[in-house]
């Protein structure tokens, strides 16, 4: 786990925007806390925004979908993913990571990329923004759709 060379976070005004958190169920420690810090990134942000939970990464896509079809400006994706013993690991973060890519270029809005693709639960403790973390992965991803949210506002007029 480098981190380095990460863009700062902060300093977002992002009123005006909407943005749904999409989260998984799966390692709930770990995904509380990568909800709990896409949650004050978009709040000290302004921006307007709510938390809904789907059963796995799996579904964050479908999601999304759905969050685009309501009017959101920008999807913030949660997930944990840990390698197991089959290659399960490999085809879910595949077609997460493929199916958050399609809806956000079908919708044209940001999809912040909060998906911990691990080789174990200790790798997602240090990424999910608790105490003791080394990075706060769900601050990252909310950051990076707020920007890009209003990057795309800019370029449209």
């Amino acid at each position: 786990m480098s981190g380095a060379g990460a863009p700062k976070t902060g300093s977002i005004d992002g009123r005006g925007l909407n943005v749904v958190v999409i989260a998984g169920t799966w390692h709930e420690t770990i995904s509380d806390g990568l909800i709990a810090g896409a949650q004050r990134v978009l709040d000290e942000a302004h921006a307007t925004s709510r938390v809904v939970r789907v059963p796995g990464s799996f579904e964050l896509a479908v999601a999304a979908q759905a969050a685009f079809a309501g009017g959101a400006d920008a999807v913030v994706a949660l997930g944990v993913i840990i390698r197991g013993g089959t290659p399960h690991f490999e085809y879910v973060s595949s077609a997460a990571t493929d199916g958050l890519t399609r809806v956000s270029l079908d919708a044209g809005k940001p999809v912040g990329f909060g998906l911990l693709t691990l080789d174990d639960e200790q790798q997602g403790l240090d990424r999910a923004g608790l105490e003791g973390s080394k990075e706060d992965k769900g601050a990252e991803a909310a950051d990076a759709a707020l920007r890009t949210a209003l990057v795309i506002r800019e370029l449209r007029g």
